[in-house]
């Protein structure tokens, strides 16, 4: 995968290089700690950051796509924040706003080749990751951001976003390349206004459960998310995905649970990706905040019951019903199932 600042070279020969670089150091930061759960980094070219995951280490695809989202998120709240705080009236401030991100993603195979300790993976895919760079996409859209997959890359990641542009992109000596490209201003508008419901503190829960467990938050969300490793930790004797607005996982998702002989079907209020998600059935709603906390996960579980009842009654019969189904019991079987994970060096 490639993550490029789109707009740069323009940015860069109009702009005072000083502070151009200090810009460009800060925004390429934020880029590769947010890859770093999930990815490795194999280097950074110019304002661009190369990174790759070998397919053993991915289990959920949805994940990376994810992965992708809030980065662009994080990315464009940065150029805001950065706009905002800058008294400094200089063309390399002034023109900030004009930089955004695109990133390219593709399934194929490599080899690490090892120069004088320097690693670099080498195969023509690895040829055509960088050559994608060079696409026709914003001219065929006028798009300034987007993820551009491979069909190989996407049926990998076994993901089916709707409304993706489609568009065949032809190189010397590589061919033609089927590309599906995901508008990220439009993904970015819209996750924004997602975001309808979630129990935000401890005050405003009937009951709260912290744990804290040895691995990233993008790893724990994989944990939380994936319907095989949830069915190993939360007590549910099957989870069958019910409704996927948009062709994936997010707001209004639906999920068909069964507990025993108790079933129910399991609503997503709010989903923010590797921080934050909600959800409710007929009798609760369960927020999971994920904080990163050195090399460990807190998560903050806070759940509110659906009964029209004054919350000094909700929290005693919260607390009954909660330790009655041993809910607390779950979350520390997910703790030493990622500690297990982790001790076997398969944490990213």
């Amino acid at each position: 995968m490639l993550a490029d600042i789109s707009g740069y070279t323009s940015y860069l020969s109009e702009t005072e290089l000083t502070h151009a670089r200090d810009v460009l150091a800060e925004l390429l930061e934020l880029i590769v700690q947010r890859f770093k759960p999930l990815l490795y980094i194999v280097k950074l070219e110019g304002d661009a950051v190369f990174a790759h995951v070998p397919k053993s280490k991915f289990q959920r695809g949805e994940t990376l796509l994810e992965m992708i989202e809030s980065t662009y998120l994080a990315f464009r709240d940065r150029v805001e924040f950065i706009r905002r705080q800058t008294t400094c009236q200089c063309n390399a401030c002034k023109a900030i706003p004009t930089l955004d991100l695109k990133f390219i993603v593709h399934f194929g195979e490599y080899v690490l080749q090892n120069v004088s300790g320097i690693t670099e993976l080498v195969s023509s895919d690895v040829n055509l990751v960088h050559r994608l760079l060079k696409n026709h996409v914003s001219e065929a859209t006028g798009w300034k951001a987007y993820a551009l997959f491979t069909k190989a890359g996407l049926a990998q990641m076994n993901v089916k976003p709707e409304n993706l542009h489609e568009q065949v992109e032809s190189y010397e000596h590589l061919g033609e390349v089927r590309t599906h490209n995901l508008n990220l201003h439009q993904r970015y508008n819209e996750l924004i206004e997602a975001r309808r419901f979630f129990i935000s503190s401890p005050e405003d829960a009937d009951f709260v459960i912290t744990r804290n467990a040895p691995a990233s938050p993008v790893k724990i969300w994989e944990w939380m998310n994936d319907i095989q490793k949830r069915l190993q930790w939360e007590g549910l004797n099957e989870i069958r995905p019910l409704l996927r607005p948009g062709g994936r996982t997010g707001t209004g998702a639906q999920n068909h649970c069964a507990h025993g002989k108790n079933v129910f079907v399991e609503t997503i209020l709010d989903w923010n990706p590797f921080e934050s998600y909600t959800t409710e059935d007929s009798m609760t709603i369960m927020s999971r905040h994920l904080e990163a906390h050195a090399e460990e996960t807190r998560m903050n579980i806070y759940l509110r019951l659906k009964m029209q009842l004054p919350r000094w009654l909700t929290r005693p019969l919260a607390g009954f019903m909660f330790k009655l189904v041993k809910l607390e019991k779950h979350f520390d079987k997910l703790v030493r199932l990622v500690a297990e994970e982790a001790a076997r060096g398969d944490a990213k």
